[in-house]
């Protein structure tokens, strides 16, 4: 299989049939089953209705009826695009009585540019995107915003997920001249950095440096603990630490690399500015040494007050490229600590990944990177097209097949259903490892069609995690469709795509406890603090308390499944925060706007677009009371705590 990268072709390595010496089910080559018979043929719709089906009909249960027309759009709008369909969409999807009415949703859906936003975000989580380095220091990476661009871009494009590998792991190397290549190569940034002050041990930065480039690869794409082999050999999977420091040996030669993009009129003019400006704070800064008191406050203040004037970075592209100077000679570290080196080691596959007898890479093998992703990317690698349907398969259904989507080793969850997982992952190769399709034939099931009830008993009271999925599971929004799906509400969304990542205001005591207060600067444009969530800046030591609070990930470490808590935080934020009350006013303000003072056609056009639905009658009821005692904004806030607001049947 061909994987290009601009003009540049990359042929997949050879990796041989046979399979390897452990016998765990997801190291063996993946081998498409055959699709099984059920008795209710009818309510098959997909082949993975089959492979559902046939577990439930074993247990004698039925599956739940189908949820209503307008549940299943909701759901669907969200799952594909994090943002509720407007009233308009519903009713136009409700007079639709053809056949095809629902793929036509989904293909509009899919072609929409708010999927790419949607689904770039389960990426970010994987990959641990943050566009600072964490720490105390917690310096900005200049524009790695446009790593998230490239996620959009490319999953908008439907580009193959093979070659989507490859460009991340080795964009630099394929065509160093493609932007797009090198915007993939930020994916090697992404990682926390430790930027030591004084008397650095660079060795030491280094090392945790590889390390993190070495762990993601583990988790991202193979979905294995191979970290846990950094110390010592695994203690569960068949992994040694030999086998660790041979894949951390195709990164010694990966530095750090930020391509400008400037003219070099822009840079004149910048370096002029910067200068000038440092000139003075320099000046200030020997004066503050010697002031004391008020004196030295006011100084402070005037270099604080210059440092936000410095002119902002000229456009670069922080990738990385390979450096034969500074390569890291690897060893294998005894206990894992840097001073204590062992046996050097050159860049290889894990070998129980492997089944021939394959020798080391020369430690200056020319791009490393593409033989490792040739590896990782090839069609015959037990565990990539595994990990990448079931990581889709959990966004769509609640729970991955494998309930552990970043461990598929000894320890990690056994698949509800194997012959599915297999089924799906040989499917997405067959079909060019395109991801499109099978977000198609996902929601386009009988199985995502279920209502969210169970069917019977014997099923809630034997399967209480819904394994067999007898029925959908109902789950809460996520931090940035609850976000996003506010400000759709109130009228209020931003859908300006891409560019530089917006900095939004948040409480000064917050901004305070940064290493430098300057390094947050919220956006002067007020309609930008109202983009999707999605392009709001990730900052590690500085996390939106309105994010937090509905589970947003920390940014530290991959993410491979979001948390749904409940605690008493979220009903402060959605009734008493800021963010919550002025969106409040908006949709009020929309509502007073649309329906005038006509309070039943307000109440029914807020369930409209809050929930997707009208109101049943005795909402209808409780709210025309509630409207004549309230006013309309405390009503619209109101909305917006609702379970069926909150929540995708």
């Amino acid at each position: 299989m061909l994987v290009w990268c601009g003009a540049v072709g990359l042929l997949s390595g050879a990796v041989t049939n046979a399979p390897p010496p452990q016998k765990h089910w997801s190291f063996q080559p993946v081998r498409k089953p055959a699709v099984p018979a059920v008795k209710n043929v009818a309510w098959v719709k997909s082949p993975v209705d089959t492979f559902i089906l046939a577990k439930i009909e074993e247990r004698k249960w039925q599956p739940a009826p189908a949820a209503s027309p307008a549940e299943w759009l909701r759901r669907v709008y969200f799952d594909l695009t994090g943002l509720p369909p407007s009233p308009e969409e519903v009713a136009a999807f409700g007079a639709d009585n053809s056949p095809t009415a629902r793929e036509r949703v989904v293909d509009r859906l899919l072609a929409s540019e708010r999927y790419g936003e949607r689904w770039a975000q389960h990426w970010l989580d994987v990959v641990r995107y943050a566009e600072s380095e964490g720490f105390e220091y917690d310096r900005h990476v200049p524009e790695a915003w446009r790593f998230r661009d490239y996620v959009i871009t490319s999953l908008n494009a439907d580009k193959p997920f093979d070659r989507f590998i490859t460009e991340q792991i080795a964009g630099d190397e394929l065509d160093p001249e493609n932007r797009d290549c090198l915007a993939a190569s930020v994916f090697h940034r992404l990682g926390a950095v430790r930027r030591n002050a004084g008397n650095p041990d660079i060795a030491l930065s280094r090392n945790e440096v590889l390390t993190e480039r070495t762990d993601i690869i583990g988790t991202a794409f193979l979905g294995l603990t191979i970290g846990c082999a950094r110390c010592h050999d695994h203690k569960l999977d068949p992994l040694s630490q030999k086998d660790y420091y041979r894949l951390q040996a195709y990164f010694a030669a990966t530095e750090e690399h930020n391509v400008p993009l400037a003219t070099p009129a822009e840079r004149q003019a910048w370096d002029a500015r910067t200068k000038e400006l440092q000139a003075e704070i320099a000046t200030l800064k020997t004066q503050a040494k010697s002031a004391e008191g008020a004196a030295r406050m006011k100084l402070n203040a005037q270099i604080d007050a210059l440092e936000a004037k410095l002119p902002a970075p000229l456009a670069t592209i922080p990738a990385t490229w390979n450096d034969a100077a500074k390569r890291t000679p690897i060893t294998v570290l005894k206990r894992g600590v840097w001073e204590l080196k062992g046996e050097p080691v050159g860049p290889r596959p894990p070998d129980a990944l492997v089944a021939d007898a394959r020798a080391e890479l020369p430690a200056d093998t020319e791009n490393p990177r593409t033989q490792l992703a040739r590896w990782i990317a090839d069609a015959r690698n037990p565990l990539t097209a595994r990990v990448i349907v079931n990581r889709i398969w959990q966004h769509h259904f609640g729970a991955g097949l494998v309930k552990t989507p970043n461990d598929f080793g000894l320890k990690g969850d056994r698949p509800s259903h194997p012959e599915l997982l297999d089924w799906l992952a040989a499917s997405l190769v067959e079909n060019g490892w395109r991801l499109k399709p099978l977000h198609r034939m996902l929601v386009l099931s009988s199985t995502y069609a279920e209502a969210s009830a169970s069917a019977n008993a014997a099923a809630a009271r034997l399967d209480p995690e819904n394994r067999m999925l007898s029925h959908f599971n109902r789950r809460r929004l996520s931090a940035e469709e609850i976000r996003d799906a506010m400000l759709a509400v109130a009228g209020r969304l931003n859908l300006r795509t891409g560019g530089p990542s917006v900095m939004v205001p948040v409480d000064a005591e917050l901004v305070k406890l940064l290493y430098k207060p300057t390094q947050w600067q919220p956006a002067k444009d007020a309609t930008e603090h109202d983009r999707r969530s999605i392009y709001l800046f990730a900052k590690r030591n500085l996390r939106l308390p309105f994010m937090e609070a509905f589970d947003a990930p920390a940014l530290q470490t991959t993410c491979a499944r979001r948390e749904s808590s409940t605690h008493a935080p979220q009903a402060l934020e959605l009734l008493n925060g800021k963010f919550s009350n002025e969106l409040a006013a908006a949709f009020a303000q929309r509502l007073e706007a649309e329906c005038g003072g006509d309070s039943p056609r307000l109440v029914g056009r807020a369930y409209q677009l809050a929930t997707g639905r009208t109101p049943t009658d005795a909402e209808r009821k409780l709210a025309l009371a509630f409207l004549r005692d309230q006013p309309p904004r405390e009503f619209a806030l109101t909305m917006f705590n609702l379970n069926a607001f909150l929540y995708v049947p």
